[in-house]
């Protein structure tokens, strides 16, 4: 590569690069119930909460708890293709994208929560310096009983997600993290985290 295209290409970096303040970023293994506490946030918004839950643009149907449309996977490729999601990874064999309109969002103020990817943090926190990293915990008996309930798995597909929980992902040095447990009452867990969204508010 040669000097000026390496400098446009660290040109092009630099301007993705946003101020990621109102920007929640949520993490948890699959079964979670990132996609509940989401949806139970959303329901306890008040008129005047600037807050906006994301939706992902999946290559999979959406189940009914889900803020998420399918896209068949060339179609999610065309898009990334065309700069059309702010953040887009890959797991299980599945493309997420979460669409480029949340910057027009945080750009008038309103706090987004998105639900992200433990191992695409690092790639999140480039692109908005200043995010605040959610983690959803859950212990290992609540995570395979939710696996097996939801029916989308075989048995060795939740055996290969519950060692995936117990993996450990880098955490940035400068990135905020808090973590939520949603053992319990999944109402009072989705409260917990609507709070951590309206202190990002006025922050």
């Amino acid at each position: 590569m040669t000097a000026p295209a390496s400098r446009e290409r660290d040109a092009s970096r630099r301007d993705l690069r946003r101020d990621g303040g109102r920007l929640v970023y949520i993490m948890g293994a699959s079964g979670s119930g990132k996609d509940t506490l989401l949806r139970l946030a959303r329901a306890q918004l008040q008129g005047q909460d600037r807050v906006l839950v994301a939706h992902r643009y999946i290559t999979r149907p959406a189940g009914a708890d889900e803020a998420s449309v399918y896209l068949e996977a060339a179609e999610h490729a065309r898009r990334a293709a065309l700069g059309c999601f702010a953040l887009h990874w890959a797991s299980h064999g599945l493309a997420y994208g979460i669409g480029v309109e949340i910057d027009a969002w945080m750009d008038a103020g309103i706090t987004v929560l998105v639900n992200g990817s433990r191992a695409y943090l690092s790639q999140a926190c480039d692109r908005y310096p200043g995010l605040c990293a959610v983690t959803i915990r859950v212990n290992a008996e609540t995570l395979q009983s939710r696996l097996a309930h939801r029916g989308r798995e075989s048995a060795d597909d939740i055996a290969a997600r519950l060692a995936r929980a117990q993996a450990v992902f880098d955490i940035p040095p400068d990135c905020e993290q808090v973590s939520v447990d949603n053992n319990g009452d999944a109402a009072d867990a989705a409260a917990e985290l609507l709070a951590i969204a309206r202190r990002r508010c006025h922050a």
